[in-house]
């Protein structure tokens, strides 16, 4: 069965986003979506950037055009979530942010390895000076960190770093189990995002050797286009959801509250 929820989409509020939320719902509805929720990107608390989050000052505003849209069409159930970056150092500021409101869920994401916005078209050209095993293991570093951290309910896109198509040389199989350990102790979920056909690895996040890790761990999975455009909404749930299944997954979760609030057979 198509997954009928997607956990993560964007507003045009992050500065690369296109569409306005009524198009994203309007989407959903008319691909079968029952339920959905708006995460996008929370201000950055390293650093001020219009062009990849929205401000402090517009945090009133996300959340009146998420009521809004809730409001106009009650026939689909309208979450309110938020993706913000895990910053080592910045977790107290992170906590105290995302305290401000009250969201069903907070979608964490790794986006920078210290300084460097890996997976950000416009710094792409570092990766020719990087060793790519060393950028992995230290993605995978942060990405524990941001699980053990208990900021989050749902981690985004576990395996970000490949998104440009650059692969390591090395075995890492290791440090996904470890990964995959971590997960599972602090209680958090991952997700099926299937923006990774639509970036030049073409491949879902997470592959599905990783993914098979997590399911034998026991993480539960969501489901999210990362849409950053009304026509990505739901788009390629179907191959998301046989992925799943391919890993081993016989069920996806729905949220509220920053918990499970059940589960839905796939």
């Amino acid at each position: 069965m198509r997954p009928f929820s997607d956990y993560h989409m964007h507003t045009p509020l992050c500065g690369h986003a296109v569409g306005e939320p009524e198009e994203y719902v309007r989407q959903a509805i008319k691909v079968g979506l029952k339920e959905i929720g708006f995460s996008d990107h929370a201000p950055l608390l390293s650093y001020d950037d219009p062009s990849i989050t929205m401000s402090r000052t517009q945090l009133p505003q996300y959340h009146k055009m998420i009521e809004d849209v809730r409001k106009k069409y009650p026939q689909i159930r309208i979450l309110t979530g938020i993706e913000a970056d895990f910053l080592p150092g910045y977790e107290k500021e992170t906590k105290e942010l995302l305290a401000g409101y009250p969201y069903d869920y907070v979608i964490g994401s790794v986006h920078f390895i210290k300084s460097w916005a890996f997976d950000n078209p416009d710094h792409r050209e570092e990766w020719m000076k990087k060793d790519v095993n060393r950028v992995y293991r230290d993605y995978y570093e942060v990405l524990r960190q941001s699980a053990a951290s208990g900021l989050f309910t749902v981690l985004a896109h576990v395996d970000l770093v490949k998104k440009f198509g650059n692969m390591p040389t090395e075995d890492f199989s290791a440090e996904v189990a470890k990964t995959a350990k971590v997960f599972k102790s602090a209680g958090v979920l991952i997700e099926i995002n299937t923006s990774g056909l639509r970036k030049p690895v073409k491949e879902i996040f997470p592959s599905l050797a990783n993914l098979k890790v997590y399911q034998k761990a026991g993480v539960p999975i969501t489901f999210g286009s990362d849409a950053h455009d009304p026509q990505d909404v739901g788009r390629d749930f179907d191959k998301g959801a046989a992925w799943a299944k391919e890993a081993g997954y016989k069920e996806y979760v729905l949220l509220r509250n920053r918990k499970i609030d059940r589960s839905v057979k796939l």
